[in-house]
């Protein structure tokens, strides 16, 4: 029997520098038997010779597209927006489960091809928990930008942008970065900053509350926020009296809006920086529904319109944040996802694989006739 073939492609999204395969992972799948092709790449955060010193073959970057169909597509970030339809078994995170905008022409792809999307973002266990997320460097990295963007905002004019940002090295690099930001804001506010992470018990708010702790912000000026707070039902308070505010929730369905515009339009707002972890900036669960434009590593802000007193409101809404540590968040994402992997050569009889699929089947059942028919 042929040993299964994975092919892990060169992200196209700009400024993405994470993989879902490392050089760690990669001989892990080759000691297992797998054939692994690696797509140079000029922004992954690992050198291809990384690579090809574990034993992969390095092969042109985009050349997935030609490549058998029985070859297993692994990335992380969303394919290009084109139209031809896709052969292949793509694992990857495609953002089209969520009502996203345009998520009948991403997922329509799929069948018209006779492709199967394994959607890294629905790979769950038996409780239904992620086998492997990015979690935890995203709040990370979001609340380490939040504190940037406050002090911004108190030593520059309003009509000064905050400017592109780049990855870091290592953590300790962002934080050295970080420090310096917040001692800047404070010495102009006179005070440290109010932060309140909403979703503090989970992955992503756990790495949000840790990067607030690196960078010297006091305990009690951390709001840690979950389930329990917010069972009342928003919009709430605590946010608008509180300097930053970090939205690290997951959501499948529609609850009461934690923050609306209505609820910003409030005398003595204090509220001046967002940063939505989830980025779903289309989708109709968002509880942050005050902006409509999803942020870049380029441009990472975007104001928040319509109001009319109180200090400037700045949404980050960037959805791959991670990638602001991209060596630290794929050597973590690409561990906790190697198990699976390793079942990849027989993934219609995995349990993990199976899950997925079963999910990717009932949203193709739910596609208009016009999307099949392209």
């Amino acid at each position: 029997m042929a040993p299964t073939v994975l092919h892990l492609r060169s992200e196209t999204k700009p400024l993405e520098h994470r993989s879902a395969l490392t050089p760690t992972t990669t001989a892990a799948l080759i000691k297992a038997g797998y054939v692994v092709n690696v797509e140079r790449s000029p922004e992954r955060i690992f050198d291809d010779s990384e690579f090809e010193a574990v034993g992969a073959t390095l092969v042109p970057e985009g050349s997935w597209e030609e490549v058998p169909k029985e070859h297993i597509i692994v990335g992380l970030k969303e394919l290009e927006e084109k139209e031809f339809p896709l052969k292949h078994v793509h694992v990857q995170f495609a953002h089209c489960y969520k009502q996203q905008a345009g998520w009948e022409n991403v997922l329509a792809r799929f069948p018209r091809g006779g492709g199967t999307l394994l959607d890294l973002e629905f790979l769950v266990d038996e409780r239904g928990r992620r086998v492997a997320a990015f979690g935890f460097h995203a709040g990370f990295a979001g609340a380490a930008l939040a504190l940037e963007v406050w002090a911004h905002q108190l030593t520059h004019p309003a009509s000064v942008p905050f400017p592109g940002v780049a990855s870091y090295p290592n953590e300790d690099a962002l934080i050295t970065n970080v420090k310096k930001a917040v001692a800047t804001g404070v010495q102009a506010a006179g005070r440290q900053p109010r932060v309140i992470v909403i979703g503090a018990l989970g992955r992503c708010g756990s790495g949000a509350v840790d990067a607030l702790r690196k960078a010297g912000v006091p305990e009690e000026n951390i709001l840690k926020w979950d389930m329990a707070e917010t069972a009342r039902g928003g919009p709430f308070k605590e946010i608008t009296d509180s300097d930053i505010f970090v939205n690290c929730i997951y959501l499948t369905s529609k609850i009461p809006n934690f923050v609306n515009l209505e609820s910003l339009r409030v005398p003595n707002r204090k509220l001046s920086v967002v940063c939505d972890v989830s980025a779903d900036t289309t989708s109709p669960f968002t509880p942050v529904p005050i902006y409509t434009v999803a942020t870049t590593f380029d441009k990472p802000t975007v104001p928040v319109e319509g109001l009319t007193s109180g200090p400037a409101l700045s949404v980050i809404s960037i959805d791959h944040l991670p990638s602001l540590l991209p060596r630290e968040a794929s050597e973590a994402f690409s561990h906790d996802l190697l198990p699976s992997l390793l079942t990849l050569n027989d993934w219609q009889n995995s349990p993990v694989w199976a899950r997925a699929k079963k999910l990717f089947d009932e949203k193709v059942a739910t596609l208009p006739a016009s999307a099949l028919e392209k």
